[in-house]
């Protein structure tokens, strides 16, 4: 039987911290290729190589498109890309991002899945929200290995408890244990593969790369779901798997449900800053209006502009204090502390 040569790690929110601990003490013979994702921004500068390869005995790099892979290597997506796995090489993709983001883990964790199969650890370690949770599943049908990080001891606990709570997980580890843990995953023969890759699954993995057919295919996973696209505008097809609400566009954003909530909810923030700037803007110019119809000696246009102003600064008054009395940043995160979703 054929040992595991794939290890994909996704982080977010204190990813940094948890990655270097994990590059520290992995050992220079280690046999396998480590695939990382960290949610960075798009035009950012990333110099997560340089830190992990000076953390440990590994080399990390930004890997180049179409890459060989290399077993003993780390490679880190770079700012703005995709990072996708084929068979024997690396694909680095400008697609629709996932979960707001782009590089995302879940495109990382299903093309390493549909390319490896059962020769896959999925790791998920510290962020907020829940971007990897389907990624994982994906490799769990596969019948790949999923390795979380103890939510209670991360220093961003949304990321690990999402996994936890929605999918098999096979080991929820403390950070320091989790490099031990891989070293000897890899080093164990493969001892049972998944089920065939759905053909809604592969159609979600060609759309991280906007392939054609995928894009233009008529039989789209899931239903229509009344939602608006927060990218681009479109429907939302909604699906479900085990219990784990998901969207994706026909161009190919996707969503979790806690991610399209947070979305919807900045949205909403925005939505309201634009308002309050109008009707601002409004009571403004229509008091200079009354101003100038009573120099004309207009009291009856000067008194309906008047009526004007003091209609839209009262309006603006109640969004002003709906912005003002969210300490907490609900209006644009309307979840709890650990990236999940408050219950009522």
């Amino acid at each position: 039987m054929s040992n595991y040569k794939i290890i994909v790690i996704g982080a977010s929110a204190g990813g940094v911290e948890a990655l270097t601990k994990v590059a520290q003490t992995l050992p220079p013979d280690f046999p396998a290729a480590i695939f990382v994702t960290l949610h960075i921004p798009a035009h950012g500068t990333s110099v997560l190589p340089t830190i992990l390869s000076r953390a440990g005995k590994l080399k990390a790099i930004h890997p180049k498109d179409k890459q060989i892979i290399e077993p003993g290597k780390i490679y880190v997506a770079p700012p703005n890309y995709h990072l996708l796995i084929k068979p024997g090489y690396i694909t680095l993709a400008c697609g629709p991002k996932e979960n707001g983001h782009r590089p995302g883990i879940d495109p990382l964790f299903r093309t390493a899945a549909r390319a490896y199969g059962s020769r896959v650890i999925g790791v998920i370690l510290s962020g907020s929200l829940d971007d990897g949770t389907a990624g994982l599943m994906a490799i769990k049908l596969q019948g790949g290995v999923a390795v979380v990080q103890n939510p209670k001891e991360a220093m961003f606990s949304g990321m690990p408890t999402s996994a936890v709570e929605n999918v098999d997980v096979d080991y929820i580890m403390p950070l320091s244990e989790i490099p031990s843990l891989l070293t000897e995953l890899v080093n164990q023969p493969v001892s049972k593969h998944g089920e065939p890759m759905s053909d809604e699954m592969k159609i979600e993995a060609d759309m991280a790369e906007l392939e054609i057919n995928a894009v233009h295919k008529h039989e789209r996973p899931g239903k229509p779901s009344g939602f608006g696209c927060p990218g681009c505008g479109g429907v939302l097809w909604e699906f479900e798997e085990d219990n784990l609400l998901r969207f994706r566009c026909r161009i190919g954003h996707a969503y979790s449900s806690g991610t399209l909530l947070s979305e919807q909810s900045e949205a909403l923030e925005e939505a309201l800053w634009i308002a309050l700037r109008a009707l601002e803007e409004s009571s403004a110019l229509t008091a200079r209006l009354a101003d100038k119809a009573r120099d004309r000696q207009h009291f009856k246009s000067a008194e309906r502009f008047d009526e004007q102003s003091q209609d839209a600064q009262k309006r603006a008054n109640v969004i002003r204090e709906a912005l003002l009395n969210d300490p907490q940043g609900k209006l644009s995160n309307p979840l709890d502390g650990n990236g999940q979703v408050e219950k009522a």
